[in-house]
């Protein structure tokens, strides 16, 4: 018999991400999911350190880590633990940023969707119910304080120029 109930309940919870970090926060929907980030990470660069966490959502339903760095990895667990739903995954980045590796963790078969990649402030979105938790979003950074005018354009170009993102 299947729980009807209405009974709803959200939450906010905030990830933090350090300076110097960037966050991919995600959903897949197997076991693997750990060991294809992983090597789709290790793989993009030399210098890239990551850590890797993945909300099981059956069996043991356990949170299933890896990753290159210690304190990446026990950032990701954090972050993983607090939010709590299931076959949602973080994966935390230094010395590289999610532009250099979103693709790739996009083709891993197993990801589903991409909720953000990003180093601004990040609060996820929490649905609770008596099976358990879901994510309905995120809040990624703050509200626009204005439009771009001629000057900020200007700015914008020059930086990723700066950067080697743009020639």
């Amino acid at each position: 018999m299947t729980d009807t109930s209405p009974d709803i309940r959200t939450k906010i919870v905030t990830i933090d991400i350090a300076e110097g970090l960037n966050v991919i926060f995600g959903m897949s929907h197997f076991i693997k999911t750990v060991e294809d980030l992983y090597e789709v990470l290790a793989t993009s660069s030399m210098s890239l350190k990551f850590g890797i966490a993945f909300c099981e959502a059956s069996q043991k339903r356990l949170v299933r880590t890896d990753g290159n760095d210690s304190e990446l990895i026990d950032l990701a667990t954090k972050a993983a633990r607090d939010v709590g739903c299931g076959h949602s995954f973080f994966v935390y980045l230094r010395d590289g940023f999610p532009i250099n590796v979103l693709n790739q963790v996009k083709m891993v078969p197993e990801v589903v969707r991409i909720f953000c990649a990003t180093a601004n402030p990040l609060q996820v979105i929490v649905a609770e119910t008596n099976q358990g938790r879901g994510v309905l979003g995120v809040v990624d950074g703050q509200t626009p304080a204005g439009v771009e005018g001629d000057e900020d354009e200007k700015e914008r170009i020059e930086f990723l120029r700066k950067i080697g993102y743009k020639r």
